[in-house]
């Protein structure tokens, strides 16, 4: 019962306090706005203001909690929305991107000085291998283009490989990069020796430079073209990456970093020399 009454008491006296100040209202609209009434008037509305600021400050939290709420969700539109918009642009951008290196790399097929007297069959990469041991790439012409096992492929900058299997309409081309691949180098200070393939991310390997040789960094390293190779002379490999003579070596340890991006290959020429028969 105690419970009871402090809980109703209160509420029983705002209530008397409410209609108090509406009988005031009314008297004051009947009289004419006599001073005892608006005196009256003016000290019910002092005693109701505690109870109105009262329920003002319970009810405000409520509504700037549901206009957070509001506010947060146009917000979170609103970052969607832009973060569409960027991903289309990023999109875009990167497409623009690819078209160009594609654009690039067609100019630069069109004047490799370097295979200028030998013929050549343009080419466009179709599939590469997804193994990173087995480093090879297929093209989209064969045999009715005139493509036989071992020709050489190049690209605008430099050696990218050679045919090893042909069919009527496609080919097989293995990297330079790849294990197996041996390719007669000569470097520009008139050394010569035998890069070989390790890997998709790795660099050539030079083998049989004399280590009384001087050998220096970014010099550039062409095919040598000495007697049975499978290469025409003169076409560009790569760069001296690093050269070093280790103690008591018979050789140089040398490595060659190739000119052609082996990873990102989209148009070739393969060169119509040295096809086995």
């Amino acid at each position: 019962m105690a419970v009871y009454r402090r809980s109703a008491s209160p509420r029983f006296v705002l209530l008397l306090l409410v209609l108090t100040a509406v009988t005031l209202l009314t008297l004051d609209e009947r009289t004419g706005g006599l001073g005892v009434v608006d005196s009256a008037r003016d000290t019910a509305r002092d005693v109701i203001a505690p109870a109105r600021d009262a329920t003002d400050s319970a009810v405000r939290p409520v509504a700037n909690f549901l206009q957070g709420i509001i506010h947060y969700g146009r917000l979170e539109e609103a970052n969607t929305r832009l973060r569409e918009q960027l991903a289309a642009r990023e999109a875009e951008l990167a497409q623009v991107a690819d078209a160009q290196r594609e654009r690039q790399e067609l100019l630069d097929q069109q004047r490799l000085e370097f295979a200028a007297d030998i013929p050549a069959v343009a080419a466009r990469v179709v599939l590469a291998s997804p193994s990173s041991l087995d480093m090879t790439v297929e093209i989209n012409r064969g045999r009715q283009s005139g493509v036989s096992p071992g020709m050489p492929v190049v690209s605008g900058a430099g050696l990218v490989g050679r045919v090893v299997d042909v069919s009527r309409t496609r080919a097989t081309v293995v990297l330079i990069s790849n294990p197996t691949s041996n390719v007669g180098v000569r470097l520009a200070s008139g050394e010569v020796g035998v890069a070989s393939g390790r890997g998709s991310r790795s660099a050539l390997e030079v083998d049989n430079v004399d280590p009384a040789a001087k050998v220096a960094p970014e010099e550039p390293v062409v095919t040598s073209g000495l007697q049975q190779s499978i290469y025409p002379p003169g076409i560009p490999v790569g760069k001296v990456r690093t050269a070093r003579v280790p103690p008591e070596g018979v050789q140089q340890e040398v490595t060659v970093e190739p000119f052609a991006d082996l990873r990102r290959l989209t148009f070739v020429k393969v060169l119509q020399w040295g096809a086995k028969p």
